[in-house]
């Protein structure tokens, strides 16, 4: 791989990671709070300043790869919302029996649930069962 495409990467798009800006408003202004099972890592205002503007503390995410905010987990989600103040990683939290990892959304991937019947599922579609009756304008 060329070196140049990193930077060249980083400098004209926002999708794949953070750009040259971002970077150095991280490195500037943030403080590192923690990291998920995805290799995101989340940061807030350094010493939790609060935003003239806002009136709260800035948080922000920089994805590990592509920017896909289904990749959040629910726990970090709620804290970059500020739903909850303290991250998951300054707390223990023991998920239930019930709860299911955390899965990022598949839409529009080739990882996306096809149900059987869908146009986009493999095999042959099943044949009409006759409880259908397609509608006719004017009947």
């Amino acid at each position: 791989m060329n070196p140049m495409k990193p930077l060249l990467l980083q400098i004209f798009t926002w999708w794949n990671g953070q750009t040259i800006g971002t970077r150095f408003h991280t490195w500037r202004f943030g403080e590192r709070v923690g990291a998920d099972e995805f290799g995101n890592v989340y940061y807030r205002t350094k010493g939790g300043v609060k935003d003239k503007a806002l009136g709260i503390q800035r948080r922000w995410v920089v994805y590990n790869g592509e920017a896909e905010a289904s990749k959040v987990p629910p726990g970090w989600n709620g804290w970059l919302h500020h739903t909850v103040d303290v991250a998951p990683s300054e707390e223990r939290y023991e998920p239930r029996e019930w709860q299911q990892p955390h899965e990022q959304n598949w839409t529009g991937t080739a990882l996306a649930y096809r149900p059987q019947g869908s146009t986009l599922a493999q095999g042959e579609r099943p044949a009409a069962t006759g409880d259908y009756q397609a509608w006719t304008p004017g009947r």
